[in-house]
C-alpha cells in the first residue's frame, strides 16, 4: 500500500518513481560559465544613444497661422525689406543672413545708427521648432518674434506699429500682396499680418543633414570618426540638454550650472519673467549648423567651436575634456551642417515705391535785395 501511495504522489508531482531517486550527478551545479559579453562597437553604441533623437521635420507649420503660397511669398519679401526700418537700411536678413546659415558672423549685430545690442543674433534656420524665441524665450513663436526687432530702438528703430503699417500701405505692391495673402479681410495690411507672413516663410527654413540620414537607418551616412564623435558627445553628458530633433532648443538651462560662468553680466531669462529663480537661465541653442553659426553663446564672445565645447563641459557638466575628446565632438558637430535651401531663400524682387506725386509749377519770384548782416 505504501508503495502504491508513493507512486501516486510522484505522479501528482509530475515525476516517475525513478525520478525521485535521481543521482547526485544529475543535481550537481554545472561548472560551465557563459561566454563573456562582447563589447559594443561604436556604431552599436551610437545607435543606442541615437534612439533619443528624432529626424528634422520638413517644416514647422502652424495650425494657428496656416501656410499658403501667398503668405509665404509675402513673408519672403518682408524678410528682405529694408523699408521696415527707420533709416530704410536694415532688414531681417541683415542680421540673419539666409545665405550664411542665418547669421551675420558678428558677436552682436549693428542696428540703427550703428548701435549694437548686448546679445548675439542666433540663426533663423530651424528656429520655428524651438520652444520659444530669443535667448530669454520672451516670444512664444516666430510670429511674435518678428514684431520685436522692427520696433526695437537699437535695431530697426521704427517708432510704433502704425508707422510701419503706413509705410507698407504707401507701397502699392504690398497692398496687393497683403490682399492676396489675407483674402476676405477688409484691412489686410496690419502689423499682425506682417508678422504672420514672415512667420509662415520662416517656418520652412529647415536644413536637414547627414545626421538625419543616419537617424533614418543609413549607417554609412556618417564616417567612423563622426560616429565616434557622437558617442563621445553622449558619454560626456552633452545630450542631457542637447536632445530632440533640433539637438537643443527645447529647454532653458542655467549658464554656469556647475561652475560659475566667467564675467556673466546678463541676467538672462530673469529680465523677461521678472522671476529671480530665472537669473542666468538661457534657452539651450540648437546644435544644427553649429559649425557655421559662430561666434557662440548669448554674447558672442567665444569665436571658436572647440573653445565653446570645452567651456560647456567645464561649466555645465564639471568635466575637463581632453583635446582629443574635443576634436572628436567637433567632428560629429560638423556632420550636423545641413543644406541651405538656395532656391527657397533667394531674394525676391521687392515692390517699388509709389510714384512721386507731380508738383505744381510755381510762378517765378522777383529777386530780393540782400539784407545787411546782423550781429
Amino acid at each position: 500500500m505504501r508503495s502504491m501511495n508513493t507512486v501516486l504522489l510522484a505522479a501528482a508531482l509530475g515525476f516517475t518513481v525513478g525520478a525521485v531517486g535521481c543521482s547526485k550527478s544529475e543535481t550537481k551545479p554545472t561548472t560551465e560559465t557563459a561566454a563573456p559579453e562582447q563589447p559594443k562597437t561604436p556604431l552599436e553604441m551610437a545607435r543606442d544613444k541615437a534612439s533619443a533623437y528624432e529626424a528634422l521635420p520638413a517644416n514647422f507649420d502652424s495650425e494657428t497661422n496656416p501656410w499658403s503660397l501667398e503668405k509665404e511669398t509675402l513673408g519672403r519679401m518682408l524678410y528682405y525689406e529694408t523699408r521696415l526700418s527707420m533709416a530704410k537700411d536694415i532688414s531681417c536678413n541683415s542680421c540673419h543672413q539666409l545665405d550664411k546659415f542665418g547669421v551675420d558672423g558678428e558677436p552682436t549685430s549693428p542696428g540703427f545708427n550703428h548701435q549694437r545690442g548686448s546679445r548675439n543674433s542666433p540663426t533663423v534656420y530651424n528656429a520655428a521648432g524651438h520652444l520659444a524665441q530669443f535667448w530669454d524665450g520672451r516670444a512664444p513663436d516666430v510670429e511674435e518674434q518678428a514684431k520685436g526687432p522692427v520696433l526695437n530702438p537699437v535695431e530697426m528703430a521704427m517708432p510704433a506699429a502704425p508707422e510701419v503699417v503706413a509705410r507698407l500701405k504707401a507701397i502699392p505692391g504690398y497692398v496687393e500682396a497683403f490682399a492676396k495673402a489675407f483674402p476676405g479681410e477688409e484691412d489686410a495690411v496690419t502689423y499682425d499680418n506682417m508678422a504672420k507672413a514672415i512667420g509662415v516663410f520662416e517656418r520652412r527654413l529647415t536644413t536637414p543633414s547627414r545626421w538625419d540620414q543616419f537617424l533614418g537607418g543609413k549607417d554609412d551616412a556618417l564616417t567612423a570618426e563622426e560616429i565616434q564623435g557622437f558617442v563621445t558627445f553622449a558619454e560626456v553628458g552633452c545630450m542631457s540638454c542637447h536632445n530632440g530633433a533640433l539637438i537643443g532648443g527645447n529647454s532653458y538651462q542655467k549658464l554656469g550650472a556647475v561652475k560659475a560662468w566667467p564675467d556673466l553680466a546678463d541676467n538672462g531669462r530673469e529680465d523677461a519673467t521678472k522671476n529671480a529663480e530665472d537669473k542666468h537661465f538661457f534657452k539651450v541653442p540648437s546644435l544644427r549648423n553649429i559649425a557655421k553659426t559662430g561666434p557662440y553663446f548669448h554674447d558672442g564672445k567665444v569665436a571658436k567651436l572647440d573653445e565653446a565645447i570645452t567651456m560647456m563641459a567645464r561649466h555645465q557638466l564639471g568635466v575637463e575634456l581632453e583635446p582629443a575628446q574635443v576634436a572628436s565632438i567637433v567632428t560629429w558637430l560638423e556632420a550636423l551642417t545641413g543644406e541651405v535651401p538656395a532656391e527657397y531663400v533667394a531674394k525676391p524682387e521687392l515692390p517699388a515705391d509709389a510714384p512721386a506725386a507731380p508738383t505744381e509749377p510755381t510762378e517765378p519770384t522777383e529777386p530780393t535785395e540782400p539784407t545787411e548782416p546782423t550781429e
